[in-house]
């Protein structure tokens, strides 16, 4: 508690005197943020989680046979860990089974190229599709390439993705995933291969969701391995017709019923008012899901368990929400918005753990202009975790991104990203890729972030405009 009020004065010192007037120090709330840090920090719970869901349910595509199975590990974990209230909401969802995919250049080089469908892709006919490929460095670099140039051709678009500590760098690169195969076709394209959207050197592609138009073709897209995607460069400079070969088989299967996992811990004084703490259930079939999204599954657990068994409940509801298929365009968070589009104005501040495991080192918000300082003095104990004050500019993660346009606060618990797009949508998306003392540093962090936010006498609204 000495730390906590220490760390607020320090706060009001610096600058903050508008906050601390707001705030005034209150000798419990801190009190219970140290000790939920304190057992957070000596709790294996997050870890077992996701070992649980990763070696006992394993990759769980939205849509497919396992997608249920881990639906129902959530909600028997959910039940067993003695949350007030457990419940589901169904989600429509798209069912699509990756099938094999193959890659050879035919010439002037013959060799294999590893590749993965990406996710949405339609098949090639069965005897594959050959062709010369035409290389760009970017989404843009394809878009300004004129009508019918790429008849009878394979676009290659070849964007590197930088690494940074925030993953910017994906931002930068993912419309080549999402959008190359609409831009491509529209210039008369067979197919398209793109440079995987990831920042490692292993020869294993990055799948990921694409999505088609529908006054366009439909063609295969498909992702290569970073060091094949230097080989075919190494070869271009050699000789600027490379033929390439691509077969691949994957199939949709219309639609399927997938749900929303939710547990609550029951307000003592405002149960009506939400702070919702989310991540995602669904993953990708290459890896077994563990950073994406297994890790912000056991965080958001984890921290709903420590409030959940404190002495006394906090004022408000805190909503532990386990969305369905965000891998496939953030169809849970989407769905869960128009479900409870009736509540959202009781929505108090809403985040989501979905970037892996790396150690949180700032929280963001999105606020009330008028809100913003108070509710930096308010979250100075998480300090003492390792946690700076950040900026009012969050998006509060992917599920959550669509509640700020209906007035809805969020938070942003930046995690270090630094190597999360070397395993992001691989098969090197696995268990040990997770750090258990970092996992349990984000748990402390989330708990002390909700119950705080239940705690909270703020008015957080209107959000302030960015």
């Amino acid at each position: 508690m000495k730390n906590g009020l220490h760390i607020l004065l320090i706060t009001c010192l610096s600058g903050s005197l508008l906050a601390c007037q707001q705030t005034p120090p209150n000798s419990k709330n801190l009190q219970v943020s140290s000790q939920l840090q304190q057992d957070a920090l000596s709790s294996t719970l997050a870890y077992d989680l996701v070992e649980s869901l990763t070696v006992e349910v394993g990759p769980r595509l939205a849509g497919s046979d396992k997608d249920l199975v881990a639906v129902q590990w959530a909600e028997d974990k959910l039940n067993q860990l003695g949350f007030d209230k457990v419940y589901k909401e169904p989600v429509k969802v798209p069912v699509w089974d990756r099938g094999n995919a193959e890659a050879i250049v035919v010439a002037p080089y013959p060799q294999g190229l590893v590749i993965t469908a990406l996710g949405g892709s339609v098949a090639t006919p069965t005897e594959g599709i050959t062709a010369p490929i035409v290389r760009f460095d970017t989404l843009a670099a394809l878009k300004a390439s004129p009508a019918g140039s790429l008849e009878g051709k394979i676009a290659f678009i070849d964007h590197k993705t930088e690494r940074h500590t925030t993953g910017k760098g994906y931002g930068k690169t993912v419309g080549g995933r999402s959008r190359g195969a609409v831009e491509a076709a529209s210039r008369g394209a067979l197919a398209i291969v793109i440079r995987s959207i990831g920042t490692d050197h292993d020869r294993m592609a990055h799948t990921g969701a694409m999505r088609y138009q529908d006054d366009v073709p439909r063609i295969p897209a498909a992702a290569l391995s970073s060091p094949d995607a230097n080989q075919l460069n190494l070869m271009l400079k050699r000789d600027d017709n490379v033929v390439l070969q691509i077969k691949m088989s994957p199939q949709s299967h219309g639609y399927a019923t997938s749900y929303n996992v939710i547990a609550e811990i029951t307000g003592s004084s405002k149960p009506d008012e939400i702070v919702l703490i989310g991540a995602h259930l669904d993953s990708w079939d290459e890896g077994t899901g563990a950073l994406d999204d297994g890790a912000g599954v056991g965080i958001v657990t984890a921290a709903g368990k420590l409030i959940q068994d404190l002495p006394q409940k906090p004022a408000r509801t805190i909503r532990v929400v386990l969305y369905a298929a965000e891998e496939l365009g953030l169809i849970g968070g989407k769905a869960y918005a128009k479900a409870h589009q009736d509540e959202l104005a009781k929505h108090y501040i809403a985040a989501e753990s979905d970037f892996g495991a790396g150690r949180i080192y700032q929280i963001d918000y999105r606020v009330a202009t008028q809100a913003f300082e108070a509710v930096l003095a308010m979250s100075a104990p998480m300090a003492s975790n390792g946690v700076a004050m950040g900026t009012n500019t969050a998006s509060g993660g992917p599920d959550v991104s669509m509640l700020p346009k209906q007035g809805v606060p969020v938070a942003s618990l930046r995690q270090d990203g630094q190597d999360y797009f070397d395993y992001h949508h691989t098969p090197n998306d696995t268990l040990d890729k997770i750090d258990p003392a970092a996992l349990q540093q984000n748990v402390a962090a989330y708990a002390q972030f909700a119950y705080l936010m239940a705690q909270s006498e703020i008015e957080l609204r209107p959000l302030a405009t960015k």
